[in-house]
């Protein structure tokens, strides 16, 4: 199963704004959409899970949203436990606060910091952050996330650069 992991998309669709290309190319082959917060219009919600299906939480921005997404969300794909959250709180500290949180998820997605990351937590939890496809704020480079997950394993992860 090929998964896209998106965070911080802030598009506005009545403003002309759309994603890069390239996300729309791994769209096109994706099995399902995860998305850590930020998207802020329902409008691009509709637009991705056009898709595949969408599995997405609520971020600070997202005051369109409220009441339709939740602050967390839980998802087997593959039979691979994930859990979404937008903000993870303060990098100290953080691989053990998501463990204690989400104890029994393989792969944490969160957003917030714009900052891709990819890195092992406690316990061998896959801590995953997209970054951002659109604001790239203090990164070198605009990116998103992909996961192949199999039989209950993340069999790939990567950060994809746009």
């Amino acid at each position: 199963m090929w998964v896209t992991a998106l965070a911080d998309t802030h598009v506005r669709q009545g403003r002309n704004q759309r994603l890069p290309e390239p996300v729309y190319d791994t769209l096109a082959r994706s099995d399902a959409v995860l998305h850590a917060g930020d998207v802020l219009s329902r409008e691009l919600l509709a637009e991705l899970g056009s898709f595949a299906p969408v599995y997405a939480v609520l971020g600070n921005n997202d005051h369109e949203l409220i009441g339709v997404l939740p602050e967390t969300r839980r998802v087997t794909l593959a039979r691979v436990d994930i859990a979404l959250v937008h903000d993870p709180g303060a990098r100290a500290g953080r691989a053990a606060r998501l463990n204690r949180r989400f104890p029994d998820a393989a792969v944490v997605v969160f957003g917030h910091t714009h900052e891709p990351c990819a890195q092992m937590g406690v316990g061998g939890q896959l801590l995953f952050n997209p970054g951002s496809p659109t604001q790239r704020r203090r990164q070198p480079f605009h990116t998103f996330g992909e996961l192949e997950l199999r039989d209950g394993r993340v069999v790939s992860h990567r950060i994809v650069r746009v």
